[in-house]
C-alpha cells in the first residue's frame, strides 16, 4: 500500500493564520468574512490567533497578504473578496491578476494562501456563494487553509 498523506487531522497548536478581506462589495465580503472567522474557531483557533487586514478592493488583496505571508508569523492566508463583472473586461484584468499573483505567493512562502475571492457574472451568484443556496465560500477557503496546513505538516520533509 502506498504512504498516503492528508490533512484532514489538523489542530491548531500555536498556529496562526491571517485573513485578507476586500471591503469592496461589504454586503457580501462580511460574510465570507464571516464564515471564515466561525470555520477557524470551531477548528480550536482562538481570536487572538487569527489578524484580519482590510483592503480596499480585490486588487489590494495581494500585497496586504504577501506582506503577511512573508513575515513569518502565519501558517496560512486566508483571501477573501469579490468581484462582479460589469460592463467592461476590468473584472478579467483584476481577477486574473489576483488569482496569478496569490498562487505564485503560495509557493514562494510555501504555507496555504487561500482564494476565497468570488469572481462572479452578477450580484445573485454573489449572494448565493456567500451564505446562499451555493453555500459560503469564506468557509471553503477556511477549510482548505485548515487541510493545507495540517498536510503540509504531515509531509515528510524533502531532501536536498
Amino acid at each position: 500500500m502506498p504512504n498516503i498523506y492528508s490533512g484532514t487531522d489538523y489542530r491548531p497548536t500555536g498556529d496562526r493564520v491571517a485573513i485578507v478581506v476586500s471591503t469592496y462589495n461589504i454586503s457580501i465580503t462580511d460574510k465570507l468574512l464571516t464564515g471564515s472567522l466561525q470555520t477557524l474557531e470551531s477548528r480550536g483557533f482562538s481570536e487572538a490567533d487569527i489578524d484580519v487586514a482590510k483592503v480596499p478592493g480585490a486588487w489590494e488583496i495581494p500585497l496586504a497578504a504577501a506582506v503577511m505571508a512573508r513575515s513569518g508569523k502565519y501558517a496560512a492566508v486566508i483571501c477573501l473578496g469579490c468581484v462582479i463583472r460589469g460592463e467592461t473586461t476590468h473584472d478579467v484584468h483584476i481577477n486574473t491578476q489576483v488569482s496569478q499573483t496569490l498562487g505564485n505567493l503560495a509557493m514562494e512562502c510555501q504555507i496555504p494562501v487561500s482564494f476565497g475571492v468570488l469572481t462572479c457574472n452578477t450580484v445573485e451568484q454573489a449572494i448565493s456563494r456567500s451564505g446562499g443556496a451555493v453555500g459560503n465560500k469564506g468557509v471553503e477557503a477556511a477549510e482548505a487553509a485548515l487541510e493545507m496546513m495540517g498536510l503540509l505538516r504531515n509531509l515528510p520533509e524533502s531532501k536536498p
